[in-house]
């Protein structure tokens, strides 16, 4: 029986920011990603756009970054287990990283449209 699966919660919540630091440190897309996000919710302080644009860009949010440490547990465990090319493996990766762009995109339109219904040009 896995001894790390019954763990108590604190214990793999740890694990779980232990993740995210570990993602932050090899990774500079999410730490640009964490700026635009840092960047976003200031706007959204000034511009107080009221609490569903707020939760509409907090998921947006939120998606790009699961993704991003989707992305990159499948590139790590993808580079351990079969360090040398495949091409196979090289369109998964891709894939991954195309679920963060689009991901991203979304985030990015949610965000205009939220300058656009709060801004008045």
């Amino acid at each position: 029986m896995n001894q790390l699966k019954n763990q108590p919660y604190y214990v793999r919540l740890g694990y779980a920011v232990a993740g995210i630091k570990a993602v932050w440190r090899r990774e500079s897309s999410f730490r640009i990603e964490c700026g635009i996000a840092l960047a976003t919710i200031l706007v959204m302080i000034v511009l107080q756009p009221g609490w569903l644009w707020a939760a509409i860009i907090a998921l947006a949010i939120g998606l790009v970054f699961a993704l991003e440490l989707v992305n990159s547990s499948l590139e790590y465990l993808i580079d351990h287990v079969h360090p040398d090319f495949a091409e196979a493996i090289g369109l998964a990766k891709d894939a991954a990283a195309g679920a963060v762009l689009l991901a991203s995109l979304g985030a990015l339109t949610a965000g205009f449209m939220m300058l656009a219904a709060t801004v008045k040009f």
